[in-house]
């Protein structure tokens, strides 16, 4: 069953848009549980009911027109009680609700499992058979498990506007506020800025080349200017960042090299394919590829490589303008579906006060750069609608996880005293920070630290730290595309040795 989730999770990861992800989801799990109906029926919290919004099994004409009030059937029983229900002979329930438009009077086994995102309930994924039996334990953990995955899809769909339930485009957003993961410490309050990709490698076609040394000429062109636009990110950053940091972009102008994804493309065009093409192939072969691995660092390598893809389409389509802003505000908080480093190079960072990304978590290289300048930052808010956020107010809370739009004047006075709390606290504890640790009883406590680069061990050094508790080794390989040499690993732990000496490190 694990191998049969990875495959749905990736299919459905690959949907261009929510019809096609429900599409995926109901044919999948249909075929993967042998059940003779799946369906997804969706939640809309204005209207209160469930709209069937997918089905293998039950009538097509009733998709999207037939709808359960939030208090009918046994879909509603799973929604109110947000738990699974399991029985074996659903038109016998007290709560069975029959509608005839769906044709699902010959069904008796039912399993229904709630679709919950960050508390909130998204809809209801149901499979039904005729032959009466309960569901085992196996397949209600499968079905679980799916619905889990789902409720990450559907709330992304609202987020980027691909559901009518979501907030309408015309309407000006009230004080809201949306969750997702602190990606770097900080408060920040400001006005959004909303970047979008500068291509969309999905929506490219298959399509047959009319000149094999011309599509290569033009890929090869391309992979040029995005090299030069990655390092004059870099060089823009460079005031801001240690080398160490700096190393990320070394890892973009590597996977651009001529041995790695360029020389991928290149072989593809050669079989005939366009050069936009044989690149979304390549990027989504890599991007599967990431996106399946066990490590929680190692996926969000996805992103980096969704982004250069992105870029490099963008030269092929000529539109290399297209998504950046000609003008920031003061108090700039930059709002992304996916936020890349090669982004923040893009904004000058004295306008630069925060962050927000739709996708990503705290291990994606945007989030380690935004810690190394200091940049309060929100990752992984996946249920804020991010295109309606440009030009509105916002409030970034980088500690708890959260952003808020349109703050009260009450909200806004809070944020602005903890702001001000924070920058007169960090300037008491400059007076306490060469002082040993002692309990009022007289008890000595070592202040040690965790760290992982460089950056942590010197910021902790200058704030007080008199260890390392424990020095994450594994960090700087990441940090870098290839094995560090015996050269360069005797440097990075000297550096750390030297940094705390003659205090302990625990490596």
């Amino acid at each position: 069953m694990l191998d049969t989730l990875r495959s749905i999770v990736q299919e459905v990861s690959a949907a261009t848009d929510l019809g096609d992800a429900l599409e995926v989801v109901v044919t999948r799990i249909r075929n993967a549980m042998r059940t003779e109906v799946s369906s997804v029926y969706l939640f809309n919290s204005e209207a209160k009911r469930y709209l069937l919004m997918a089905t293998k099994g039950l009538n097509q004409d009733a998709v999207g027109k037939v709808s359960l009030a939030s208090s009918q059937g046994l879909v509603g029983l799973v929604g109110s009680r947000e738990e699974l229900i399991n029985t074996e002979d659903a038109p016998a329930h007290p709560r069975y609700f029959y509608l005839s438009e769906t044709g699902e009077e010959k069904y008796h086994s039912f399993l229904g499992v709630p679709i919950i995102h960050h508390r909130r309930l998204m809809g209801v994924l149901v499979v039904q058979q005729q032959e009466r039996r309960k569901f085992d334990e196996s397949e209600e953990a499968f079905l679980v498990t799916m619905s889990a995955q789902l409720a990450g899809v559907i709330a992304h769909a609202e987020a980027t506007g691909n559901i009518a339930a979501a907030a309408k485009a015309t309407e000006t957003p009230k004080e809201a506020r949306f969750s997702g993961a602190p990606g770097a410490p900080g408060v920040a309050i400001g006005k959004a800025v909303v970047i979008y990709p500068a291509a969309d490698l999905n929506s490219v076609p298959d399509k047959l080349a009319e000149d094999i040394a011309v599509e290569i000429e033009r890929f090869e062109t391309a992979l040029i200017a995005v090299r030069r636009d990655i390092r004059t990110v870099g060089q823009k950053l460079s005031n801001e960042l240690r080398p160490e940091e700096m190393a990320l972009f070394d890892v973009y102008l590597n996977m651009l090299d001529d041995n790695a994804l360029g020389a991928e493309v290149i072989i593809i065009i050669r079989q005939g394919d366009w050069a936009p093409g044989a690149l979304r192939k390549v990027v989504q072969k890599y991007v599967g590829h990431f996106e399946q691995m066990d490590d929680a660092y190692l996926r969000e390598r996805a992103t980096d490589i969704r982004d250069l893809g992105s870029r490099i389409l963008a030269y092929l389509q000529e539109s290399e303008g297209l998504g950046q802003v000609a003008e920031y505000h003061e108090n700039t908080i930059l709002v992304s579906e996916e936020l890349t480093p090669a982004m923040l190079g893009e904004i000058p960072t004295d306008k630069l006060k925060g962050l927000v990304s739709v996708q990503g978590s705290s291990n994606s290289h945007v989030a380690i750069l935004a810690r190394a300048m200091g940049i309060p930052t929100v990752m992984g808010v996946v249920d804020v609608p991010y295109a309606q956020l440009d030009g509105l107010e916002l409030v970034v809370d980088g500690y708890r996880g959260r952003i808020y739009s349109q703050p009260s004047d009450q909200l806004r006075e809070q944020y602005q005293n903890i702001y001000l709390e924070e920058q007169a606290l960090n300037k008491n504890l400059e007076c306490l920070r060469d002082e040993p640790a002692i309990t009022q009883d007289g008890y000595r406590i070592p202040l040690w630290v965790n760290t992982g680069l460089i950056t942590d061990a010197l910021r902790s050094r200058e704030r007080g730290a008199e260890g390392v508790g424990l020095y994450r080794t594994e960090v700087p390989f990441m940090m870098k595309d290839r094995f560090p040499s015996e050269k360069e690993q005797t440097a990075i732990y000297r550096q750390q040795l030297e940094t705390f000496a003659p205090n302990p490190v625990t490596m």
